[in-house]
């Protein structure tokens, strides 16, 4: 055994943790983590928002610089007590530091961690602050987390302007007397991409900006300057959601609720004593539960839900909260008109469908699951969700009798198609269980471990045969659908559950519509969608898309859902063989390689069995593209967009968006 003493032990002192496992911090090192950085420093922009003492932020994205500038108090710079340095220093390079982990000076607050700016610090190749404050103007520099220059004055404020003591090359957007501007570059030799992404920016402005009333986000990409501002905060976000839908009824159903001793339904005045809260005082931060509903025609539930403007995409205690809640009343509400006769009739599923939401709580001690913040889970905060929004549902729906009726007669058919469901459903068997009530079509691998299977969905019995020949079948499955699949956003329950195409896809995946997630029970781990690289494929693939967004989201949700990157072209010169994805890629070999063999894939069927295994299915080599949702309302909006009935906003945004159309087959 070799030699273990202490001399082995290694001490990662200041940011160099942060530098060794930056995957511990923001998640990953990818495009998504890339994009943690950019929130991480705008959080504290919004937090100083949530307060009460930030009106206005400013984004800038030049290429791989991010700059955000707010006017709230500004980072203090003076010495702190205990440490003898400046504590903006100490917020830049100690880890767990900040003024978030009391409810002194944020009563509420994203960041309560303690350790978003220092990453971002830690991970930027290039990292400046200037802090506005005391009538003068602070600046530090540092780089890859290692200080360049102390904390010092370069400015000072006079009647709201600056007059800079030394050269500067940064100005202020905002002509206030205090406020904080980051400016950094991400540092590459960590990340993986330095290339943000406009729609996942914007989409994280707009949820903010309808999140805080009355905030203004200005977001300069690349010298395009666009402002973000909802006064009509969640009640809008639910109605923008809407857009292109039926509605069940006009009005958006909205409450907010404050809990500090007692309840109080801000929306309505009414107070409730709370025995198990403590009584009102002025030095306790409240708990803040704002939601918005509306009900639309669809068989779809599009949730929401927020905690301190953290999109908690995993839901949380809040989530479980306001799902209880609505079913509880609801079902109260359809027996009282006689609608069920048992109290317990309709299921959380049952009254979600239709269901477009967005509920926010704003907390003074969150707990997340993870730096990311992707869950909630304050255990006190399910029994306020469920108390503020049962009381506040059932008094709504006292003064508003047609609404409640609506909406107990849209779960009362929901209802019916998940009985009809249940029955389609008894189908499904586990494969060591029932062999025969799997599709005819699928070709099966051997093992039965989840965690090591794979499903392909191919196009077509044409790319079947040569993915069933070049697969590895111990743990890939091959399951060829034929032509374009039903579009299960303009079909109801009973076209869906007749589908044999899309029956075929629940069964082999041994789960279907509003069956719980259950990741031990599901036949393959990996679901691999595999079409061809041309228009028809990418609608087949969109309606597969579709299908799982509807009604298998859990799945994308927890990772399970994956694209097969295909090739275009097979270029071989000697024995030198290169695919390649793009004709840009085909023009810039082409040019390298000097008059190579060039081969144009029409489809995956003209693919020999060893060309797609080295190109798709072999794990050492394929490009899997996995499906995420970085933006719900952004998502849930453009499948309703382009998938939906409604026939003229599409044209509309076919034709303005086609210049921006690749790879369309002439």
């Amino acid at each position: 055994m070799e030699d273990y003493t202490a001399k082995d032990i290694v001490v990662l002192e200041g940011l160099k943790a942060v530098r060794k496992r930056p995957a511990m911090y923001i998640g990953s090192t990818d495009v998504r983590g890339l994009h943690q950085l950019l929130y991480e420093v705008m959080d504290n922009s919004i937090d100083e928002a949530m307060g009460g003492f930030c009106k206005n932020i400013f984004v800038t994205v030049k290429g791989k610089n991010v700059t955000i500038e707010d006017d709230g108090r500004g980072i203090p710079v003076d010495i702190h007590p205990k440490y003898n340095k400046s504590a903006l220093e100490i917020v830049l390079t100690e880890l767990h530091s900040g003024a978030k982990f009391e409810q002194k000076v944020y009563k509420v607050s994203g960041g309560l961690h303690g350790v978003g700016v220092h990453v971002v610090n830690a991970l930027s190749s290039s990292f400046e602050i200037f802090v506005k404050r005391d009538g003068f103007v602070y600046h530090q520099g540092y780089s890859r987390g290692e200080k360049l220059t102390p904390v010092e004055k370069v400015g000072k404020i006079s009647d709201g302007k600056i007059e800079w003591i030394r050269a500067i090359s940064t100005s202020f957007h905002f002509n206030s007397p205090t406020g904080t501007l980051i400016s950094f570059e991400p540092d590459e030799t960590i990340m993986e991409t330095a290339e943000y992404s406009l729609e996942t920016v914007r989409g994280r402005i707009e949820e903010l900006s309808y999140l805080n009333k009355g905030l203004t986000i200005t977001l300069d990409w690349n010298g395009t300057i666009t402002t973000f501002q909802h006064q009509g905060g969640i009640e809008e976000m639910v109605r923008n959601m809407n857009k292109g839908k039926k509605t069940l009824h006009d009005e958006v159903i909205y409450g907010l609720i404050k809990f500090n001793g007692e309840m109080k339904d801000i929306t309505s005045g009414n107070n409730k004593k709370t025995a198990d809260e403590p009584k009102e005082d002025s030095s306790h931060a409240s708990t803040f539960i704002e939601f918005a509903i509306q009900y639309n025609e669809s068989v779809s539930e599009n949730l929401l839900a927020f905690a301190n403007d953290i999109n908690t995409r995993e839901g949380g205690t809040h989530v479980s909260g306001f799902k209880g809640a609505l079913t509880k009343v609801l079902n109260d509400e359809a027996k009282k008109l006689k609608i069920i006769e048992d109290e317990n009739f309709f299921t959380g599923e049952d009254v979600r469908e239709g269901l477009t939401a967005v509920i926010s709580v704003k907390i003074p001690e969150p707990q997340f699951e993870g730096q990311t913040k992707e869950k909630l889970g304050n255990s006190s905060v399910r029994g306020m969700v469920f108390s503020g929004v049962a009381e506040h549902l059932k008094r709504y729906f006292e003064d508003h009798p047609r609404v409640s009726e609506i909406i107990c007669k849209k779960a009362f058919q929901a209802a019916e198609a998940r009985e009809a469901a249940r029955n389609a459903r008894e189908m499904v068997r586990s494969k060591s269980s029932l062999n025969a009530t799997l599709p005819g079509t699928l070709a099966d691998c051997t093992l039965e471990d989840p965690e090591k299977t794979e499903l392909y969905v191919v196009e077509g019995e044409s790319a079947a045969g040569p993915a069933k020949q070049g697969r590895d079948r111990s743990f890939q499955a091959i399951l060829p659908i034929r032509g374009k699949i039903l579009n299960v956003e303009k079909a109801g329950w009973d076209k869906i559950l007749k589908n044999v195409q899309v029956k075929n896809l629940f069964s082999a995946i041994n789960m279907g519509p509003n069956d719980p997630y259950d990741p031990k029970k599901l036949r393959y781990g990996k679901i691999v969608f595999m079409t061809d690289a041309d228009v028809d494929g990418s609608h087949i693939r969109t309606l597969l898309l579709t299908l799982f967004y509807r009604h298998l989201k859990e799945l994308i949700v927890n990772g399970h859902v994956y694209i097969a990157v295909v090739p275009l072209f097979r270029i071989q010169k000697g024995t030198v063989v290169k695919y390649v994805y793009t004709d840009k890629e085909k023009d810039a070999l082409i040019k390298q390689l000097s008059n190579p063999i060039v081969q144009r894939f029409k489809g995956l069927g003209e693919m020999n069995p060893d060309q797609l295994w080295e190109t798709a299915m072999n794990p050492e080599t394929r490009k899997l593209v996995r499906v995420q949702i970085e933006d719900a309302a952004e998502a849930d909006s453009l499948f309703t967009l382009l998938m939906g009935e409604q026939v003229e906003p599409r044209r509309e945004y076919i034709m303005s968006h086609a210049t921006e159309a690749q790879n369309i087959d002439v």
